[in-house]
C-alpha cells in the first residue's frame, strides 16, 4: 500500500509527527508531499525556506522510517491525480475538503478514490491545535507548552468553587493562573435537570471571554425513583469551541427537604426552614451538613472539575474523531 500525506511543514511540530506517524502506520511506502515556497506564498504567516523545511523534514524522516520520497508540491493535489499507486491519502480537518476534491478528479479521470484518512489536531497547552504559526510567533513550542501559564477563568466567585478549580487545575496544568468572575446563570435559583447543566455552560461560556478556558460550576436538583437528589455539574469551555463536562457524587435529600424543594423553595430556603440553618450554600454546603463533614462541600465540587477535565487530560483519545 502506497500513502501520501503532505503540508506545509513550515515548523516541525508534533502535530506533524502524529500525522507522518498515522501515514507510516499501514506498512507500506510514504510519498511526503512539502509545499515549495511559490504554493505556501499566500499563507500570511512568515514562511521559512523551502530548502530549511525540506532538510528537517528529510532529517526526522531519516531518523525514524523506512520507505519514504519527497515530493514538492506546487498546487495542493500533487501527484495524487496522476500517480495510481497511491491508494490512501492522510488528512487534517482543514485539508479533508482538498482530498475530497482529488477523489473527484481522480473519479473522471477513471482512477480508483483515495482511502481518506483523517487524524485530528493536536494540541497544545491551552487545547488550541499545534500550528507552525503559534511555534513562530512564541506562543509555544514544537511540542504545544505554552511559554505563559494558561488562564482559567471560574464563573463564580464562590470560594467554595474557586478553591476546588484550583486545587484540582494546580494537579493538572503547569502553574496555571487561576481567576474568577461572577456571571449570571441565566437559569433559576433553583435549578431542575436539565437547567443544571445549562447553568454550568452558561457560567462557562461567560468565563472564557476572560481567560484560555472558562469553568462553569453549577448544582441542582434531579428527581429519581426514591426521591430528590442533588447532582452538581462542571462545564469546562476553550477557544477551540470544545465544551467538557462531568459531576459529583449524587446524594439523595432528606424527604423534608423534598418536600419543601418540590413546593417552590430553594435548598438553602428549605435547610433554613428545618434547620435553621441560614444560607447553607455560603458554607458547609448540604452535603458537609448530612455527611458531618465526612464529606465537604469542597471535595464533591472537586470531583466534578476532575471529572470534566477527564477528556482534556487524555485528550489523545478523547480527540481521535
Amino acid at each position: 500500500m502506497r500513502t501520501a500525506v503532505g503540508g506545509t511543514f513550515n515548523k516541525l511540530h508534533r502535530g506533524h509527527k502524529v500525522l507522518l506517524e498515522k501515514a507510516f502506520s499501514g506498512g507500506g511506502e510514504v510519498l511526503v508531499g512539502i509545499s515549495s515556497d511559490e504554493f505556501a506564498g499566500g499563507r500570511k504567516e512568515l514562511i521559512v525556506p523551502l530548502e530549511e523545511r525540506k532538510e528537517c523534514l528529510e532529517n526526522y524522516l531519516s531518523s525514524n522510517f523506512d520507505g519514504w520520497e519527497i515530493d514538492v508540491l506546487e498546487d495542493e493535489m500533487g501527484s495524487t491525480i496522476e500517480d495510481e499507486s497511491i491508494e490512501a491519502l492522510v488528512v487534517t480537518p482543514d485539508n479533508y475538503s482538498t482530498g475530497e476534491r482529488i477523489n473527484r478528479v481522480r473519479e473522471e479521470r477513471g482512477m480508483d478514490p483515495l482511502e481518506l484518512v483523517l487524524v485530528a489536531y493536536v494540541l497544545a497547552g491551552d487545547f488550541l491545535p499545534i500550528s507552525s504559526s503559534r511555534i513562530l510567533s512564541g506562543e509555544i513550542d514544537d511540542e504545544g507548552r505554552l511559554f505563559r501559564p494558561l488562564k482559567v477563568v471560574v464563573g463564580s466567585e464562590n470560594p467554595v468553587k474557586v478553591n476546588a478549580v484550583r486545587s484540582v487545575m494546580e494537579i493538572l496544568l503547569e502553574e496555571p493562573e487561576i481567576h474568577s468572575i461572577c456571571p449570571d446563570s441565566n437559569v433559576d435559583e433553583q435549578p431542575f435537570h436539565d437547567d443544571v447543566i445549562q447553568g454550568a455552560k452558561n457560567r462557562a461560556l461567560s468565563a472564557l471571554e476572560k481567560g484560555d478556558i472558562g469553568v462553569g460550576i453549577e448544582a441542582g436538583v434531579f428527581e429519581m425513583d426514591d426521591g430528590l437528589y442533588d447532582v452538581q455539574y462542571c462545564v469546562i469551555a476553550d477557544k477551540g469551541n470544545w465544551m467538557t463536562m462531568g459531576h459529583g457524587s449524587g446524594f439523595r435529600y432528606p424527604p423534608g427537604i423534598s418536600r419543601l424543594v418540590r413546593s417552590g423553595k430553594t435548598v438553602s430556603e428549605a435547610f433554613h426552614s428545618l434547620y435553621d440553618i441560614k444560607d447553607i450554600g455560603k458554607k458547609e454546603g448540604a452535603i458537609g451538613y448530612l455527611t458531618k463533614g465526612n464529606l465537604t462541600r469542597q471535595n464533591l465540587t472537586e470531583q466534578a472539575v476532575m471529572a470534566a477535565m477527564v477528556p482534556r487530560i487524555r485528550k489523545d483519545v478523547y480527540r481521535d474523531i
